[in-house]
């Protein structure tokens, strides 16, 4: 993915999200995504716990790419598969 491209993209900077708002602030946009719609976070840390939740409460659903992998700057992609069964936010 090119940066033009990875530009175009909603991002959410979790550094500037008190932590308390961050997890329930990105968990209401993946479930507002429609198949084959992606957004970045960017974090000031490891974000690897948020996609251990994210496979819990949403197994198969959302992708999880890395863009670039700190040390001070952490960029995921995080897609919604196509196809992903119905057009609610169940996960089914």
């Amino acid at each position: 993915m090119t940066t033009d491209e990875l530009a175009e993209i909603p991002t959410i900077d979790v550094r500037t999200i008190p932590p308390y708002e961050r997890h329930p602030r990105i968990f209401s946009v993946l479930e507002a995504l429609k198949p084959s719609q992606s957004f970045a976070i960017v974090s000031d840390h490891e974000p690897r716990p948020l996609q251990y939740q994210i496979q819990a409460r949403f197994p198969g659903l959302f992708d999880w790419t890395y863009v670039e992998q700190g040390p001070e700057v952490w960029r995921v992609l995080i897609s919604r598969e196509a196809g992903s069964g119905c057009e609610c936010c169940c996960g089914s």
